[in-house]
């Protein structure tokens, strides 16, 4: 196991052209399991590649075990990568796939019929080592692509969206499959994927990029329910959340112009406001509540129902706003009932209008107080 550390990673393929990554720094602590979260584009996939060997570093330092490797060949890195489109070799069997890296490694031929032996088992392939890529299915050759990875015994595992090619129960599974590798093998890894609920399942902190750049890193429940800014709290969250711009009125209220929305102010929502004449407020689905029972709330019609078997999603429309809710599975509403909706004020957040940062107090606090 080792640290690793990325200092001020810059990748840029031609001069004049935006950046890949952009002055990325991330510490990522021994045995720890984090992702490299991000729409298509935004550099994840780069950064990973970087870390291995295969992309070249323009500016900065990647340190593993605290020795920088820019210039040191993948084979000496010490690190593992899973890819995403499992590169298995097809002529050679599956034993021989998992041997591949430790023969060119000149390693003792009983080493390598023991650590083939020991991974296979491990990964609950030892039925396919006779077999070529080819007779396996997807989930199989994800599980070898990950045991090649892993019998290096390397000090960093790098996984390259290796869930991506899955159906949705291979997904769920091999997930388990991956965290219950990293509990047992204490691994520092690093996983690329687009999908929120794989990094919030798996990892114990998750980098959110965007356009090359970091946006936040911290625990999954930290960015989810304290989303530095408006781009990690639309991105994170499915459904996304709900945001929408305001501005202050002359009776110490935020309100959405020639509306009924009015949010008072309190204390704490002035002091985050600052000067700003605007500002945007967003709020999760379940922090939207629909109702027919309600009087103090604002008058909305059903746009769109989704049954989702375990939750039921509302699409309300308000003026020229369609705000998604959450609401119980028992309630019945149809397309174009009228419905009032309330806001659960402990689930707001606030954003600047102009730099999209989340609006905090000094206790990092963005909700009204």
């Amino acid at each position: 196991m080792a640290e690793l550390t990325l200092k001020k990673i810059v990748k840029q393929y031609n001069p004049g052209q935006p950046k890949a990554v952009d002055k990325l720094n991330l510490e990522i602590r021994d045995g720890e399991f984090i992702a490299l979260l991000g729409p298509s584009g935004c550099g994840k996939s780069t950064t990973l590649r970087m870390v291995a060997g295969l992309e070249s570093v323009t500016d900065g330092e990647i340190i593993i075990g605290g020795k920088v490797v820019n210039h040191v060949h993948p084979k000496d890195r010490g690190v593992g990568l899973a890819f995403e489109n499992y590169a298995l070799y097809p002529p050679l069997k599956i034993r021989d796939n998992l041997a591949f890296n430790l023969k060119a490694r000149r390693t003792k031929e009983s080493d390598i019929h023991k650590r083939v032996a020991e991974i296979s088992k491990y990964l609950h392939i030892e039925d396919l080592l006779d077999l070529k890529p080819a007779a396996l299915s997807s989930g199989q050759k994800q599980r070898v692509n990950i045991a090649r990875a892993l019998i290096r015994r390397p000090a960093v595992l790098l996984l390259d969206e290796p869930l991506s090619h899955l159906d949705a129960a291979l997904r769920v599974q091999m997930r388990t499959e991956i965290k219950r590798l990293h509990a047992e093998q204490c691994l520092t890894t690093v996983i690329v994927t687009h999908d929120q609920l794989e990094a919030m399942a798996l990892t114990d902190r998750i980098a959110v990029l965007n356009d090359g750049k970091l946006q936040q890193f911290d625990t999954p429940l930290t960015v989810f329910n304290h989303p530095a800014n408006e781009f990690v709290a639309g991105f994170l969250g499915e459904p996304p959340m709900n945001i929408f711009t305001v501005e202050p009125d002359n009776n110490r209220r935020l309100v959405i112009p020639g509306t009924e929305f009015a949010l008072p102010m309190t204390s704490n929502i002035e002091q985050l406001l600052g000067k700003r004449s605007k500002i945007k407020l967003g709020i999760r689905p379940w922090g939207v509540r629909v109702n027919q029972s309600s009087s103090n709330g604002l008058l909305g019609t059903v746009s769109v129902i989704e049954d989702l078997g375990d939750e039921t999603r509302a699409g309300v429309r308000y003026g020229e706003l369609l705000l998604i809710s959450s609401i119980p599975t028992t309630d019945r509403y149809k397309p174009g009932s009228r419905v009032q909706l309330t806001f659960n004020d402990e689930d707001l957040n606030l954003f600047d209008i102009e730099t999209g940062a989340r609006l905090q107090s000094n206790n990092g606090s963005s909700a009204p107080a």
